[in-house]
């Protein structure tokens, strides 16, 4: 939703837009095709189309079967 804003005495609307946050952990060979893959579906050429950080992930372990790193991708 948006909400009013008054500037030099007069009053605007201002819109949010809607935001989404992903979070994808993906093995460093499949790393470019996901990132094409996201950029392909969601680029618009709009502001707010968003942005991708791609960020080392130092250990992985799943919690259930003790997997390690790459296994537990």
């Amino acid at each position: 939703k948006g909400h009013t804003e008054l500037y030099r005495g007069a009053e605007y609307v201002v819109d949010f837009l809607p935001k989404v946050k992903i979070e994808v952990v993906v093995k460093t060979e499949d790393l470019e095709r996901c990132v094409d893959a996201i950029v392909a579906v969601a680029r618009t050429g709009k502001i707010g189309d968003g942005k991708i950080f791609v960020t080392p992930v130092e250990r992985v372990v799943r919690i259930r079967t003790g997997e390690l790193d790459d296994t537990a991708i």
